[in-house]
């Protein structure tokens, strides 16, 4: 085991996909030389040379374009889109390219392309570098989408993607960049596919993902103090979804929260609620309930803070899926 912080253990498995695949080339704004804004790739381009390690320009449209070219010739492309919000020039290029590939020529040619991203608030970052765009590529058929929320995983499901003949987005909430926790660094590539049950409860199913998973684990234990027990499932997967994980729990508790730090109305939240609303109504005691951002652009850094869902939003949405007498009428 190794202790490593969330970047550090994705860092750690960028340099093991390019010693496992001489195919795997890595691409973005500044991630040679200076090794990235957040130091992912630091080291990465001195290690293996300027020509598997590319510092391209400021232009996001061009990185995917040049990557399809590349994994259309049987390359392995990882690409850092350096903040969430300058993924929208590239948007064309995902959309449009990328996730279309496969299909448009029978399944003859596949994306093996990797898109990280890191991704949403926490950091009190400026305009364009703070946003939560996932829910606009899990809508896009051809797309895996997936997210981490520790170490483990982030080394884990990163070889993963950088290994699948699927395209991936790969978000990497900012938040989260520095926690560190032991990472095994001889473990297999883990599925990406799979939701986790973090903390096993039997009174409510309370589902986060990316920077909200630990958020919803300390809901989790401040409930514990009112003999609230709270089953805390961390998505990971935002496409594909794993419904059999989060159905089982549903059934067993009966009562389902969603929190996620994206605007309400269509968000991830809203299919989740749908889908388990169809498979688990007849388990369902009460509504479900979507704790989540507001339907506002991204504020300004300082008032992030009234934007995302913390641990009292959290709590009052448990409080109102339970019908308890003090919760809100009414909330995001």
């Amino acid at each position: 085991m190794t202790k490593l912080t969330l970047s550090k253990a994705i860092g750690q498995g960028l340099r093991r996909s390019l010693e496992d695949d001489d195919r795997v080339v890595l691409m973005g704004e500044d991630i040679g030389a200076l090794g990235g804004v957040y130091r992912v790739t630091d080291g990465l381009q001195e290690e293996f040379g300027a020509d598997r390690v590319v510092d391209t320009p400021l232009a996001e449209s061009g990185i995917l374009g040049t990557a399809v070219g590349l994994a259309f010739r049987g390359y392995r492309p990882v690409c850092e889109i350096q903040f969430d919000g300058f993924i929208y020039p590239a948007f064309d290029q995902i959309v449009s390219q990328v996730a279309r590939m496969h299909s448009r020529t029978g399944g003859a040619i596949t994306m093996p392309l990797t898109i990280r991203i890191p991704w949403a608030g926490g950091i009190g970052a400026a305009e364009h570098h703070s946003d939560s765009p996932e829910a606009l590529f899990a809508h896009t058929p051809g797309l895996r989408v997936v997210t981490v929320a520790q170490p483990q995983d982030a080394y884990d499901m990163l070889r993963a993607a950088v290994a699948s003949d699927d395209p991936v987005l790969f978000f990497e909430p900012k938040r989260r960049y520095h926690v560190s926790a032991d990472v095994d660094l001889d473990a297999a590539p883990a599925r990406m596919d799979e939701a986790r049950v973090i903390s096993p409860g039997d009174d409510v199913t309370l589902i986060a993902y990316g920077g909200l998973v630990q958020v919803a684990v300390d809901a989790a234990i401040a409930a514990q103090d009112e003999g609230i027990s709270i089953e805390v499932i961390d998505l990971r997967s935002l496409s594909p979804v794993d419904y059999d994980t989060l159905a089982a729990s549903v059934r067993k508790t009966g009562r389902l929260v969603v929190t996620h730090e994206a605007a309400l109305s269509g968000g991830i939240g809203a299919e989740l609620v749908a889908q388990l609303t169809s498979r688990c109504f007849e388990y369902l005691e009460a509504a479900p309930v979507r704790v989540t951002g507001h339907d506002i652009p991204y504020p300004p850094a300082k008032a992030e803070k009234f934007h995302l869902p913390d641990l009292d939003r959290i709590l009052d949405g448990v409080d109102r899926v339970l019908e308890r007498e003090y919760a809100a009428t009414e909330g995001r």
